[in-house]
């Protein structure tokens, strides 16, 4: 997308599908075309939080924001009145319009975002300094660590036989969870969901011990772990570090240059951090949590 776009009234509009998610991804990767890492979102992200459940699009309001046919804006608020925003870089004056459709009760900004800290705090958004939040971790696809799995494990893709134990080991990790094996067929099925980047560690009886989901924005060459986790009964034997070690290099092998990953940055949730530094990722921005008092 050219940088200059126009300034006449973006036109506003309800989502309306699994079209109109592609379309808010197309204004991610134009987004990180200019901005690289320090930008909030992956295409990846999107996916992921579409999809990974069912039943909960009733409570959710998804609202984008198009010219010229592309969209340059999109908000999408979740149950309890949580704001998820993404504003074209050069068109910073939108974050208006979607706060004001939004209502929202709370959300957060990249720091990076200097543009959308402006206007949040603007419109009467307070900084929630002792919240939750995140921190976007990245590092370059060279000089990769060793890919390999403990003893009585291997390191291989997803197939079509290991979705039942893929999304076993993923309500393990994550209990409670609503993820389901019909929530799952529906994150295969999106774009750019692709079986030979969704990565498992797999046990000697078949099961899925441990997971690293890879998704590819091709066009910018930047790849995402989102999520990763590992079974219960097989936690503290390396599986995190090995599935995640194997990821990258399968997303360095499909043509990325780099790769993201999220984590908790506060001193609640440290493992996951401290996990993915060890596989050379470094933190260079960090989400602001915002709350309307």
């Amino acid at each position: 997308m050219a940088r200059g776009l126009s300034r006449r009234s973006a036109a506003a509009r309800e989502y309306a599908g699994v079209a109109d998610l592609r379309r808010m991804q197309r204004l991610v990767q134009d987004a990180w075309a200019l901005r690289g890492p320090q930008w909030a979102q992956h295409v990846g992200d999107l996916a992921w939080a579409r999809f990974q459940h069912v039943g909960r699009e009733p409570g959710w309001r998804t609202s984008l924001w198009e010219e010229d046919g592309r969209v340059v804006a999109y908000g999408w608020v979740f149950e309890d009145g949580v704001l998820d925003f993404c504003v074209h870089p050069t068109r910073p004056e939108l974050l208006d319009a979607v706060l004001e459709w939004a209502d929202a009760r709370e959300t957060d900004a990249l720091d990076a975002n200097v543009d959308a800290i402006a206007t949040l705090e603007r419109r009467g958004f307070a900084r929630a300094a002792d919240a939750p939040f995140m921190v976007h971790l990245a590092r370059d696809l060279d000089a990769l660590p060793d890919a390999r799995a403990p003893k009585g494990f291997l390191l291989r893709t997803v197939r079509e036989e290991d979705v039942g134990s893929r999304v076993a080991a993923h309500r393990s990790a994550f209990r409670p969870s609503r993820v389901t094996v019909e929530s799952y067929r529906n994150v295969i099925e999106a774009w750019p969901y692709r079986s030979d980047l969704d990565c498992i560690a797999v046990a000697s009886d078949g099961s899925v011990a441990a997971y690293c989901l890879g998704w590819l924005d091709d066009e910018n060459r930047v790849g995402e772990l989102e999520p990763v986790g590992t079974h219960a009964d097989s936690r503290r034997r390396g599986l995190a570090a090995a599935v995640c070690a194997f990821a990258l290099r399968r997303l360095s092998e499909e043509g990325a240059a780099r790769a993201v990953v999220y984590a908790r940055g506060d001193a609640a949730y440290p493992a996951p951090k401290l996990l993915y530094e060890s596989l050379g990722f470094r933190a260079h921005a960090r989400t602001i949590p915002f709350v309307r008092p």
